[in-house]
């Protein structure tokens, strides 16, 4: 791999302000004051808000309160997606910060998946982490790491630590001479549909690099026939001629995967104006 720490650490560092807002139907007391908060594109929504839902639970009727989850106009957030890739979906159209609600009430359970503990989340991050290097290396790389290597990315990762993170993961990303990663990880999102996620090589078979408009034009065809789709990955409009080795060793998320969001021009022409 040939690394640039400067767009690694960009990438890392990137965040989002949020404004955090019970749901005004389940406050029985004083109306708790919005919580704004800076939050990592990169992580989950459960490892950034256990002291946002200890304070707003004080303003709800335990005996109703449940699981907390969040909702963006209307739409139940995904905790499972990073941060950044529910942004790109569901908040770019908006004006910053970008506005939640907070629930504690009527979990959507057709709609999101249970998150009880910090544990789900390490359980979900370790199993993609694991599907990707399954993609790339087929598990040889992951298989090869100790239990500590493990718990020090996952540490890394809870408490925004790039330095402890990226030592580790540097491994994941290596690949020498000829030996390129056997497939691309990557999942491409459009609103209100399953993500795309299929086997695409880093090469072609008579040795050419793809790029991400290979990629792009051989899983999802018939949107690249259309000039009315934006392409984000880290709410950057990625050019489409970039190599996309290149961009799975420095735009991948923490989970290894290139997470890509394909949006209507229209919602980029209205986030112009923040």
């Amino acid at each position: 791999m040939s690394e640039d720490r400067g767009i690694l650490r960009s990438i890392w560092d990137g965040k989002i302000p949020v404004c955090f807002t019970l749901s005004q139907d389940e406050i029985i007391a004083e109306k708790p004051e919005p919580i704004y908060q800076m939050v990592p594109r990169i992580t989950y929504f459960p490892l950034v808000t256990e002291k946002i839902s200890k304070h707003l639970a004080q303003y709800i009727d335990k005996e109703k309160q449940g699981e907390m989850w969040l909702e963006c106009d209307g739409v139940p957030i995904k905790w499972h997606y990073p941060i950044g890739v529910l942004y790109d979906l569901l908040g770019s159209s908006g004006s910053l910060p970008w506005k939640l609600t907070v629930h504690f009430q009527d979990f959507p359970d057709d709609e999101i998946m249970h998150c009880l503990s910090r544990d789900v989340v390490e359980s979900h991050f370790m199993s993609t982490l694991k599907e990707a290097d399954a993609l790339k290396h087929r598990c040889n790389v992951i298989n090869g790491m100790q239990k500590k290597d493990h718990k020090q990315m996952w540490t890394g990762l809870c408490h925004d630590k790039f330095d402890q993170f990226w030592p580790i993961n540097k491994r994941l990303m290596e690949h020498t001479g000829d030996d390129l990663f056997k497939y691309i990880p990557f999942r491409i999102y459009q609103n209100d549909l399953p993500f795309i996620q299929k086997l695409f090589k880093p090469q072609s078979e008579e040795g050419h690099e793809h790029t991400l408009d290979d990629l792009l034009k051989f899983a999802v065809p018939e949107l690249m026939e259309s000039t009315d789709n934006t392409i984000f990955i880290h709410g950057i409009e990625v050019p489409l001629h970039s190599p996309l080795l290149w961009l799975s060793e420095h735009f991948s998320y923490p989970d290894n995967f290139l997470h890509i969001c394909i949006t209507q021009i229209s919602t980029q022409e209205s986030s112009k104006e923040w």
